[in-house]
């Protein structure tokens, strides 16, 4: 297990509250929307849902990606993958429950989210090793 503490500065990513607000406002609307998308067809899918949302994310990731510490290491395209993930989610449910403007409304956080991502992104896939080796490089 690897935590934030332990790495250095250059070992984190270049992440601000400017650029990690809109990805935790995507995050929140698929926790909401997606249960809530669910539930007329199955309260154990929408559980099921909210478990895997908020669940993933917290066990799997990469290592300096986010302040938090991590349980399970993945590599920077899965960790990007899995953020993409819930960008999509945020999304098809807000479309498939909330009216057109608050739906459009979703999708413009998601692109901006995406926006300000790029630059975090980058760094992460510049990081081979970092996800397999408790936040060493072992071609440094």
């Amino acid at each position: 297990m690897v935590h934030a503490e332990a790495m250095s500065v250059e070992d984190a990513a270049p992440d601000t509250l400017v650029r990690s607000a809109p990805r935790f406002l995507v995050e929140l609307v698929a926790w909401v929307a997606a249960p809530w998308a669910l539930v007329g067809h199955s309260v154990a899918l929408a559980v099921i849902a909210v478990v895997v949302l908020i669940g993933v994310p917290t066990i799997f990731g990469m290592p300096g990606a986010k302040k938090q510490s991590i349980r399970v290491a993945v590599s920077a395209p899965i960790a990007i993958a899995l953020e993409c993930a819930q960008a999509v989610v945020a999304v098809v449910a807000a479309v498939a429950i909330w009216p057109l403007p608050a739906a459009i409304a979703v999708a413009v956080v998601v692109v901006a989210a995406g926006v300000l991502q790029w630059r975090r992104w980058r760094w992460m896939l510049s990081r081979p090793g970092r996800s397999h080796s408790a936040g060493r490089d072992p071609v440094a």
